[in-house]
């Protein structure tokens, strides 16, 4: 006697004798197409065309207290010459190194008193957040910049960089990457630098191109009106510091709430300062200064600083919005699509 599975599938022919036939036919198919090095796509145009974009990144915070001892172990434990770069990468927890975002890169980076990281170039563009530290400095393409807290520098595409520090203490700053990009177009390669530093001059940090401080991103900040104030960081001629990959610097008044914002854009943010929290498609997260925490594109979100508090909050972020807008890939939810298509 057959298995029921059998016995079902002899009343299908029975009833209906092209059912078998229809079956072993597709099965040939999808067989021949094989051998071939071909699939049908009408067996997975759901998974290929969904009908929202879908991340695989999820929301994540990690938070400064629980990672900053483990990096200064690192610092113990790792040379520099080693280490090359002294870095933990914050990892999501859906994927593997280096994502941070499907699209986004983010590190802790570390130097300590009298290092250097060996000076290289690559194709990632780099921004640079500083956390905290005196007598640090980075050197890009023959001009030496000293670190100060909120500052953010660029490191661009190709130029050759190495980093340092003076006097006493750790040095720790964020580091943002486009690096998942180059898990899909395999052209991302590093170029070592003869000698472990590259020829550079001191310049001032006020007057750099590649740098935007802090003290200056705040005053623009608190002069706009309102309980929540939000900055891009530019160009001197407006344009977005990258083709890649753009930033920005919020200010929260105490108890204030941004605007919901969902948008195919990733972003990671900081905490400059304060504390609060952020629903992230319906999940809250509790973040204080120090902490580092991503959104995933489309996930709908929105910060609230906390009540009580005598100063605003300040967060800062990098995005990969200029790189979707590049692409035609870029959508807010409640946006006319129409309106951000391209004649």
């Amino acid at each position: 006697m057959g298995s029921l599975g059998d016995v079902t599938e002899r009343i299908s022919e029975l009833v209906n004798p092209k059912w078998g036939q229809k079956a072993d036919a597709n099965e040939e198919l999808v067989d021949s197409a094989l051998k071939v090095n071909t699939k049908p796509l009408w067996a997975q145009m759901a998974k290929l065309n969904p009908p929202a974009p879908n991340p695989k990144c999820v929301p994540f915070i990690w938070r400064y207290d629980e990672v900053k001892p483990t990096l200064l172990r690192a610092g113990e434990v790792v040379s520099e010459q080693q280490a090359e770069r002294r870095v933990l990468m914050l990892v999501n927890p859906a994927r593997d190194a280096p994502f941070t975002t499907d699209t986004l890169y983010a590190g802790l980076q570390l130097v300590m008193p009298n290092e250097t990281a060996r000076a290289h170039r690559h194709t990632a563009f780099a921004m640079r957040f500083i956390i905290e530290g005196q007598g640090g400095f980075t050197a890009v393409h023959g001009k030496r910049i000293g670190m100060q807290r909120g500052d953010v520098i660029l490191t661009p595409t190709w130029n050759w960089h190495d980093h340092g520090k003076d006097g006493s203490g750790p040095m720790i700053w964020l580091d943002g990457l486009d690096l998942p990009n180059f898990q899909h177009f395999p052209v991302h390669f590093v170029e070592h630098f003869a000698q472990p530093r590259y020829p550079a001059d001191d310049v001032d940090s006020t007057t750099s191109p590649i740098v935007f401080p802090w003290s200056a991103m705040q005053a623009k900040l608190d002069a706009q009106p309102g309980d929540w104030a939000s900055e891009d960081y530019l160009k001197a001629d407006g344009r977005e510091v990258s083709r890649i990959l753009g930033g920005s610097a919020e200010r929260l008044n105490p108890g204030a709430t941004s605007p919901a914002v969902r948008e195919t854009a990733s972003s990671v943010y900081h905490v400059v300062s304060g504390h609060g929290h952020s629903d992230i498609n319906g999940q809250r997260i509790a973040w204080k200064q120090g902490d580092t925490f991503c959104i995933p594109s489309w996930n709908q979100y929105q910060h609230t600083a906390a009540d009580g508090l005598s100063e605003p909050v300040y967060l800062y972020k990098f995005h990969d919005k200029p790189m979707l807008k590049a692409l035609g890939f870029y959508r807010v939810e409640g946006v006319d699509v129409e309106t951000l298509v391209s004649n």
